[in-house]
């Protein structure tokens, strides 16, 4: 395992157990109920993905380990741990035969690389692990006034930013905040109209019991990038966490990517890379 990933739940700490939680998705298959510790139960009533327990593979070269969600009408993905050389091709057709199985429409095979791995082997297919550590402290200060006022939100014209921004799922994390469900989000404004967003900020105790600060939507207008906006939205949101009680934080970043550039000049640790690709 070169990267610390567990399948439907996604990165975790190499300090976690590991294997514990291997167990726990496992059995928590038969049903479509959350984990305790899962980030997604923020999201719904019910988990729509789940491992394909009859299915797992393991042998001493490697272990498959095959999901399967329900949204768009059904993706299969085959998470593959080892070094064998024929690893990601034994892979894809375990996940062209589940596809078929399961009618499902589409699927693909997820692999790891680690953190010390060109991150040209990800660009393009994959994401980068990083792990803010509060107890470093929160960092530096944001800079420039960012807001944490949902009646600002309105004023300012956060529907227009979200359906601007739907691509990055602000359209999706609106339609929560209408309702209520969600955490606090955070805003940046450039001529009193919201030209970027942070959010939500959540927080939720991991299998250990650790105050982890969970991913958000993170996103600025395009014709106001170039301004600082992004990062001081993430430091303020890091300033969240760490006031907050927060111990630190997991999310993954497009390998080569601005939030990826911009978490490595933070001081993020990148703990690998997580891979996909379509079979």
């Amino acid at each position: 395992m070169p990267v610390p990933y567990v399948p439907t739940l996604g990165p975790v700490r190499w300090e976690d157990p590991i294997p514990a939680l291997l167990e726990a998705v496992v059995e928590n298959a038969a049903t479509d109920g959350f984990l305790p510790y899962d980030k997604d139960r923020r999201w719904g009533e019910r988990k729509t993905e789940r491992v394909v327990v009859d299915a797992i593979e393991h042998d001493d070269g490697r272990t498959l380990v095959p999901t399967l969600a329900e949204r768009g009408g059904g993706v299969v993905k085959v998470h593959v741990y080892g070094a064998a050389p024929d690893s990601l091709t034994t892979g894809a057709d375990l996940a062209r035969k589940l596809i078929a199985v399961h009618g499902a429409a589409r699927g693909g095979v997820v692999w790891f690389l680690g953190p010390d791995q060109p991150e040209a082997y990800a660009q393009g297919v994959g994401t980068r692990v990083q792990l803010k550590d509060f107890a470093d402290g929160p960092g530096a200060a944001p800079g420039v006034p960012v807001h944490e006022d949902g009646r600002l939100h309105a004023d300012a014209g956060f529907a227009d930013f979200a359906e601007a921004m739907a691509g990055d799922g602000f359209a999706f994390l609106y339609e929560r905040m209408r309702g209520g469900g969600v955490g606090p989000v955070l805003t940046i404004l450039h001529d009193g109209r919201v030209a970027g967003a942070i959010g939500p900020m959540e927080i939720l105790a991991d299998a250990a019991g650790a105050a982890r600060l969970l991913p958000q939507y993170f996103g600025v207008l395009p014709r106001y990038r170039g301004h600082g906006y992004g990062r001081a939205l993430w430091r303020a949101a890091m300033h969240w966490g760490h006031r907050h009680g927060a111990g630190y934080q997991l999310l993954q970043t497009e390998a080569g990517g601005a939030s990826d550039r911009l978490c490595a000049a933070e001081g993020l640790t990148s703990l690998g890379f997580v891979n996909q690709a379509e079979v």
